[in-house]
């Protein structure tokens, strides 16, 4: 009886709507699968539109470069979209109806031509910004307004500012040790030029919030690069190299402040006073006049025992 109805032009009849109910589970399969990503990575609505891009950029280069990150996401996107359309247009276009098989061809001349030219107008585009980019990135003033020589060692960090002297002419510094998180101040809205250099081995200089990281050498080899912070305020930083046993531990803190402030610190500074002493000239009191990012950490080896 089910045989009956089912067969000759009937059965015709039903395979539109059969296709269109295959269409639609495969729709809500594909929906309930995205739901589920985001779900499980714990993303907001608004974290879903930085495709997993970090958050708070202070410098002009972050921005360029979230722009560069955005637009490769979105080619990407919309390159999956694409596949993933064809993907289930032919499972459900082309899918087994029978034990007849389908026509067979060869070849596809403008398939196979858009499959060469689209890739490769992808690539190009790409290439070419990311190209400019890097190279806007990697540029260096000739005429910076602050110029820090940043020296690396086994594990802290010693912050010199070039053409900045104190008393017997000796440059204004700041040294970090295993009770002292240095902290380095730099202005807003100036261009500063970071040199770095490794007393022993590789470290790696790296402020989350710049989106900028650049490995310290040791030997001869002296690496630069330039950023211009936009936002006042503390920033943690890191080293980013495994560099030894107290790698994790090797922060500093970046503290962005007015132009104004900035000159009243190097003031002090070049008078002698300490970097909490200069903070202070420069408006910081209490708890601000050391670093609030990041404390200092026990260097006993033998603080915690095996019990």
């Amino acid at each position: 009886m089910v045989a009956e109805r089912l067969s000759g032009p009937d059965r015709q009849r039903n395979t539109p709507v059969r296709r269109r109910r295959t269409a639609a589970r495969l729709l809500g399969l594909a929906g309930t699968g995205i739901a589920l990503v985001v779900s499980l990575t714990g993303c907001s609505v608004d974290d879903i539109f930085y495709f997993g891009w970090p958050k708070g950029g202070i410098t002009q280069h972050s921005q360029r470069m979230f722009d560069m990150w955005i637009g490769s996401a979105i080619a990407a996107l919309v390159v999956g979209v694409f596949v993933w359309a064809l993907i289930f247009w032919c499972v459900v276009r082309y899918r087994k109806r029978g034990e007849e098989l389908p026509p067979q061809t060869r070849y596809n001349l403008p398939i196979e031509l858009l499959y060469s030219v689209a890739p490769f107008l992808v690539i190009s585009v790409l290439f070419y910004y990311t190209a400019i980019i890097q190279t806007d990135v990697n540029k260096i003033p000739e005429n910076p307004d602050v110029t820090i020589s940043v020296t690396a060692f086994k594990w802290n960090w010693e912050f010199s500012y070039d053409g900045q002297n104190g008393p017997g002419g000796v440059p204004v510094s700041t040294v970090g040790s295993s009770d002292y998180i240095p902290v380095l101040v730099v202005p807003v809205n100036k261009t500063i030029v970071f040199k770095l250099h490794a007393e022993d081995v590789i470290h790696s200089f790296w402020v989350p919030e710049i989106l900028f990281k650049r490995d310290v050498f040791p030997g001869n080899v002296v690496n630069k690069f330039a950023i211009t912070v936009e936002q006042t305020g503390p920033y943690v930083g890191r080293c980013a190299e495994l560099c030894g046993t107290y790698h994790s531990m090797m922060n500093f803190e970046l503290r962005a402040v007015t132009p104004e402030q900035y000159e009243k610190f190097i003031t002090a500074k070049k008078a002698g006073k300490t970097t909490p002493e200069a903070l202070a000239a420069a408006g910081f009191s209490g708890k601000d006049l050391y670093a609030t990012t990041t404390v200092p950490f026990e260097t006993k080896r033998d603080a915690n025992t095996a019990s």
